[in-house]
This record gives C-alpha cells, structure tokens and sequence, in this order.
C-alpha cells in the first residue's frame, strides 16, 4: 500500500511539473525539457551501468553518465542553440572512439575483459540516451510544445490505464510474459487501449499540428497510439529483462514507489524514436 501511495504522489507531483515545463518554458527550443532528458539520460545510463556490472561487465558510473549524455546533449545543441553541421554524429563517433582506445591502456590482465568492457561502454551510450535523443528531436518540430504533450500522455495514458486495469481485472491473466510475471495482459490491452484514445483525441482537439495523410482522418491517431502504445510496453518489458537477468527488483531507489530512474524512462526511451518516425511519416 505504502508503494501505491508514493506511485500515486509521485504521477500528481510530476505530470504537472512536467506539463508544466512543456508549456510555460518553451524558450529556445525547450531548452529546460531536453536538460531534464540529458539529466535523466545520464541518470538512467549510471543505471544500467550498474546492472551489467552484476553480469560482470563493468562501467564506471562517471563514464556512464558521461556517455549515457552524449547524444541527447548533443541533440540539444542543434535543436536549442542553432549549430549546424554534423554535430550529432561527430560527437557519437568521438564517443566511440573513446570506448574503443581508453580501454587499451591497461594492464595485460586487464585486457581479457576488454571486449566486456567496450560492450559495456557503447551500451550506456546507446541506451537510453539515444533513444531519448529522439525525444530532444521533437522539440524541434512546429508547435513541438502539442507535439511533446501528445506522446507524453500517450505514455502515461499507457503506463497509468495498464497498472489501474491490470489492478482491477488482471488476476487472471497475469505470469504469461516471463519477464514481467506481475503485469497482466488486461493490463497490457488497456494501456494500449488508452493509447489509442490518446492519439485519436489529439487528431481531433490539435487539428493543426496532427493534420493526417492518412484516411479515414482518425486513422492516424489510431496508429500512432497504437504503435507508440506497443513501444511504450515493449521498453518496460525490456528493462524488466534485464532487471530479472541480473537478479534485481529496481534499477535504483531515486524516485520514491517507481525505483530508479531507468524505471520511470523505460516506456518513454522505446517509444519517443516509434512515436517521432511515425509523426513526421503521418503528419
């Protein structure tokens, strides 16, 4: 119970502070939001250092957080500071390189575990920080403050009708999916459901922004929320994959009935490059 009620204060307390930002701090290019994504990027990099360091693989947690940031942050200073030119992609590959040349000069038995540690360093690198990346992406879209609101509550719509359904109609349907035994496929269907709802509704009240290619009109709502719905499931299931491979219930303890970090950007991290794609293929 005590788990539910700091849930419960934790989405009242930061969906509008959230919200919040979105809408009052748009100033360049949302500058505020994409510093919360490269801060949680890095956060949720430490993170998943810390689970492949239980396998073995080791990363140190500066070296993550420093990683797990490049490309969000690198994101930014395109979107929020106007640089041209193919920063982006320099400062992955310097990244890169990085991994690949600071793990040579070790030790000789230091270099058995170098292919670890090199896997270990391109994946905090890539996840969620790249995924996330996409996030930083949309701000740089017209009307980008609808655009950010619209995959947000597609997210939360999903994460929050899942756990309430999955509460009141899941017991019968829960322990199918071996990574996640404790959700529901009632559950799951709802937060798809809610997804969809999301979607449809954001076609219809921001007609400007979610103008479909598509026919009928609402057909475009209904597959981007489906499809971002499915991607914001998958992410958790994922993550909870790899909680259960290296024995763990929670990435961390940061955020108060949700674990870590990781936790709480799993869904989104998934489903912000599905939701971005699909936006400027539909819309």
């Amino acid at each position: 119970m005590k788990k539910i009620v700091q849930r419960l204060l934790v989405f009242a307390i930061g969906l509008p502070l959230i919200v919040g930002i979105v809408v009052f701090l748009p100033y360049h290019n949302h500058l505020a939001l994409n510093l919360l994504v490269i801060l949680f990027s890095a956060l949720g990099a430490v993170e998943f250092a810390a689970i492949l360091g239980r396998k073995g693989i080791t990363c140190l947690p500066a070296e993550a957080a420093i990683l797990g940031a490049l490309a969000p942050a690198a994101m930014t200073v395109l979107n929020s500071f106007g640089w041209e030119g193919q920063v982006f992609s320099a400062v992955l590959i310097l990244g890169a390189c990085w991994v690949l040349l600071s793990r040579i000069f070790c030790s000789a038995e230091g270099l058995k575990d170098y292919t670890e540690r090199s896997a270990a360093g391109f994946s905090v690198m890539l996840y969620p920080g790249l995924f996330m990346a996409c996030m930083v992406r949309m701000t740089a879209l017209p009307r980008s403050e609808m655009v950010v609101l619209a995959f947000l509550l597609i997210v939360f719509a999903n994460d929050s009708a899942a756990w309430a359904v999955g509460m009141l109609l899941g017991r019968g349907s829960r322990g199918i999916i071996p990574a996640s035994p404790n959700k529901s496929i009632a559950g799951y269907i709802g937060g798809i459901a809610a997804s969809i709802l999301v979607g449809v509704a954001a076609e219809i009240f921001v007609g400007p922004v979610f103008v479909t290619r598509l026919s009928p009109a609402s057909l475009g709502g209904i597959v981007i929320g489906l499809c971002t719905g499915i991607a914001a499931n998958l992410g958790d299931l994922a993550e909870s994959a790899m909680k259960r491979s290296s024995g763990i219930k929670d990435s961390g303890t940061l955020i108060p009935g949700r674990g870590g970090v990781l936790d709480s950007i799993d869904s989104v991290s998934l489903a912000a490059p599905v939701f971005y794609i699909l936006y400027r293929i539909i819309f």
